[in-house]
């Protein structure tokens, strides 16, 4: 039974939730913004004692508070503290229906999150509020303001439509300071029918970006920062590191309005560096999905991938700096965002998403099938001891990786300790799991 039916069976009303986002530049004044900045210190202070009182009274009684019986403290705490109660009363609400969410994820089993912690004062700001606290007024055709309560309206670039109600926002700020605005909207979305294009499988890598199967050329991300970009950053660095030090010896560790000023160029230029980066991951995953019916990629475990290399005190580890460089190459493309992209834009165009197993991919013969750790003779080149056959080591792997996502009766037999998706990708439309693998963990 669904959500809704449930809800209709206990002859409560059924809320269309947000199934679709939108997210825009946000452009306050000088005085918005500085508000906006208390505002989101004052959510993250909510969240931290929210928290620290969950956790206090289990520890001390065993009980669970839920978001329902803290509403009540805070309605106490907005009247003794004026700089709680300066803040839109839905927000802080919004705080605790989050940290809720946070707790429920936690005691999922088949959820991946672990348990909540405490947000830092570094930490990116973020305002929540409902969709009925704002109001959005369009202006003209390239800009728009939404209303926020207590703070009046705020222009922002509108970049695309609505195309729905909205449900809920949150205004946030990036690590260079701009501030953005984003919506979940209900615009009604129903099954899309499949596309009929035909499948592909996508190899993710760090030298070469992404490699198809039906693709002689492997797809490579633009460089995110120009020569010259990088030559700024590296001075810029080396700038820091000087002026942490004399703050240390001459002003007790106190930051400089120079320090500042240097610390805001850097997160400026890592700011667009992201910009650009996920920029081209969201052309990349629109163009798998809108033009092939299946999408086979590798089911990574990326935190087990760039785990450090340093090891203990007692037991050091070895190539730490190596390992470091291939763990920022590995986290610079993305691989965990272009498989959280790729989860709802398939079923939104047709196509369906198919994660294999990655054991053996890169040294397994995309023709004969065989399976030998010899095939691989360097990084880019694929030479089967078994039928000759010469191809690009990427491609290979993405040949192979197709092919264990349409594995069927009739194909070749793979090893018994790989585990992978034998349902065929029309039975089952959306995110399909590969079959459980023994000692693994699958996380949904």
């Amino acid at each position: 039974m669904t959500v809704k039916s449930k809800a209709k069976a206990a002859g409560r009303s059924v809320k269309d939730p947000a199934d679709a986002g939108r997210k825009y530049r946000l452009y306050p004044t000088p005085q918005q913004a500085q508000r906006l900045s208390e505002w989101g210190h004052t959510c993250r202070t909510v969240w931290n004692v929210a928290l620290e009182q969950r956790i206090y009274a289990y520890r001390q009684r065993r009980i669970r508070l839920r978001a329902d019986e803290q509403c009540r403290y805070l309605t106490r705490a907005r009247h003794d503290l004026p700089w709680i109660g300066d803040l839109p009363s839905q927000a802080p609400q919004q705080v605790l229906k989050y940290l809720d969410r946070a707790y429920d994820n936690f005691w999922d089993a088949g959820h991946p999150a672990g348990f909540p912690r405490f947000k830092k004062r570094t930490a990116r700001l973020a305002i929540p509020l409902p969709g009925q606290a704002v109001r959005v007024t369009r202006l003209n055709r390239k800009w728009a303001c939404v209303r926020i309560p207590k703070l009046g309206d705020v222009k922002f670039r509108l970049t695309r439509p609505l195309g729905g109600r909205i449900k809920n926002a949150s205004i946030r700020t990036d690590s260079s300071g701009r501030w953005y605005v984003s919506f979940g909207v209900h615009i009604g979305r129903t099954a899309t029918p499949p596309n009929g294009h035909p499948p592909v499988g996508v190899d993710f890598g760090v030298k070469q970006t992404a490699y198809l199967s039906d693709e002689t050329e492997p797809r490579l991300m633009p460089q995110t920062l120009t020569e010259g970009e990088k030559q700024r950053l590296t001075g810029l660095e080396r700038r820091k590191e000087r002026q942490i030090v004399q703050a240390k010896k001459h002003r007790g560790g106190r930051y400089s309005n120079r320090l500042r000023r240097t610390l805001r160029a850097i997160a400026d230029l890592k700011a667009r560096q992201a910009r650009r980066r996920l920029d081209f991951t969201h052309k990349l995953t629109t163009d798998l999905a809108k033009n092939h019916g299946l999408v086979a990629i590798e089911d990574l475990r990326v935190k087990q991938m760039t785990r450090s290399a340093s090891g203990t005190r007692a037991a050091p580890g070895v190539h730490v700096s190596q390992k470091a460089a291939l763990n920022r190459a590995i986290l610079d493309n993305l691989p965990g965002e272009r498989r959280r992209q790729l989860v709802y834009k398939c079923p939104a165009y047709g196509s369906d998403l198919s994660l294999v197993h990655p054991a053996r991919t890169s040294q397994t013969c995309g023709v004969c099938h065989l399976w030998d750790p010899a095939s691989r003779v360097s990084r880019d080149r694929f030479i089967c001891t078994g039928c000759g056959h010469t191809d690009d080591a990427d491609h290979n792997a993405s040949v192979v990786i197709l092919r264990r996502a349409l594995r069927g009766p009739a194909a070749p037999p793979v090893p018994q300790d790989i585990a992978v998706n034998s349902t065929h990708p029309q039975a089952m439309p959306g995110l399909r799991r590969p079959a459980p693998v023994p000692g693994a963990r699958v996380n949904p």
